[in-house]
């Protein structure tokens, strides 16, 4: 049989009417803080928007897009309300040539996504009262957006659901938004902080969640969760954190389920952790259900901690399979019955916890002091369990940091030969 060509193809097809081809696309909005004009019609450069007041006033449609150009200053906030659908999302891009559009302001949170539906690219938040960006709606996404010198750059409440952080750079987020002597309360300096279900965190790059705390020395983490079940935070890349990531759960909430898989941490810093998470004896405990596989860690420095399962840990409370963990500290603690652990390589001063059948202690020999490749011979090579994809969030998380198939006989570690 014949095949047709794609033109002939296409010429089979019923034509579209150019009107309905527009209404499927939406309608597009520029805005341009320097040569903008708000009395313009903003639905081209020429006739460019300058103000996010008038983005904040507009009747937003599912399927528009809204345009910023790129070197452009704004004072925020940008408040998103309106709500797209599955089918057409509302999208924020950028335009023109040069560094992201930056929203800055002390006065709310730089960017406020209260709809559904959003996809939100190009776009800094700089310097904000407390969240660079707060999503508090559902099914969102942020995709290759930047946060820096914030309380923390993203932050999803209780009433954010289904929203997706990725390929994101978030950088210094190194203020308290709470920092007096006292209390056991001080907090910030966050990258991402989750307080609702089932967000994924994928793909970014996070950096500097350090600040100093009057009642710990220093706190922050690269992703914190607290009361959010169900998150899945994979495939990133954190340097110089105090802590990659911490867990808890306020008395009559929960948090839990969270999976961390695939993640790369590394830190120069004289102390730091790469997870944290509480039994039932603690204020914020218990944290149930935390999964972390195939991570790989380097933390050198002697005031570290791989991670720690404490005031009452179990396998109900933590499950490890398949990292890759190097301290100057102590490489693991539990108390309790302990954690679940298995098919992992270790490394440190002290351990307080019993490897899985599978686990050993000894340098993994990582390529270098940033780079947690594996070089021959590392005891991490083939050391890996072989998982279903129930343990790190899905099918769609099967593959290593940089994109690999898992191979029938796993590595241990983030990263696959």
């Amino acid at each position: 049989m014949r095949l047709l060509s794609v033109a002939v193809m296409a010429s089979l097809l019923p034509a579209v009417p150019s009107a309905a081809l527009a209404a499927q696309a939406g309608t597009t909005y520029y805005v341009d803080s320097r040569a903008g004009n708000d009395g313009a019609a903003g639905t081209s450069a020429a006739a460019a928007w300058k103000s996010l007041e008038k983005v904040d006033a507009a009747e937003l449609k599912p399927g528009d897009t809204v345009l910023f150009k790129r070197g452009g200053k704004f004072t925020g906030p940008l408040t998103l309300e309106a709500s797209g659908t599955a089918a057409k999302p509302i999208t924020v891009k950028s335009y023109g040539k040069g560094a992201l559009a930056t929203i800055t302001g002390d006065e709310a949170d730089c960017v406020s996504v209260k709809g559904d539906y959003w996809r939100i690219s190009g776009l800094r938040a700089s310097r904000c009262r407390w969240a660079g960006f707060a999503i508090g709606g559902d099914s969102n996404e942020l995709i290759g957006v930047q946060a820096d010198h914030n309380v923390t750059g993203v932050y999803v409440p209780a009433s954010g659901s289904r929203n997706t952080i990725r390929d994101s750079v978030l950088t210094d987020n190194n203020r308290m938004s709470v920092n007096d002597e006292g209390g056991d309360n001080d907090s910030g300096a966050f990258g991402v902080l989750l307080n609702g279900d089932d967000n994924v965190v994928t793909g970014n790059t996070i950096t500097g969640s350090f600040a100093k705390s009057k009642d710990y020395g220093t706190d922050g983490a690269a992703v914190e969760i607290y009361n959010g079940d169900r998150n899945r935070v994979t495939h990133n890349v954190a340097r110089n954190n105090e802590t990659f990531t911490e867990l808890g759960a306020q008395k009559g909430k929960t948090a839990t389920g969270n999976v961390f898989a695939f993640n790369v941490v590394t830190s120069s810093r004289s102390r730091g952790s790469f997870l944290i998470t509480r039994g039932p004896r603690h204020v914020v405990g218990p944290v149930k259900g935390t999964v972390a596989v195939h991570n790989s860690v380097y933390l050198p420095a002697r005031d570290t901690i791989g991670w720690s399962c404490h005031d009452g840990c179990s396998p109900s409370i933590l499950k490890l399979r398949n990292n890759v963990i190097a301290v100057g500290g102590e490489a693991g603690w539990e108390d309790g019955s302990g954690a679940d652990e298995d098919g992992g390589v270790y490394k440190g001063r002290s351990a307080r916890f019993k490897l899985g059948p599978k686990s050993v202690m000894a340098d993994p020999k990582f390529v270098s002091r940033t780079d947690l490749r594996l070089r021959p011979g590392s005891p991490a090579l083939g050391r890996g369990l072989v998982l279903t994809p129930r343990w790190y969030g899905g099918k769609a998380f099967g593959e290593d940091v940089k994109g690999k198939a898992l191979p029938a006989a796993p590595d241990a570690g983030a990263y696959q030969r």
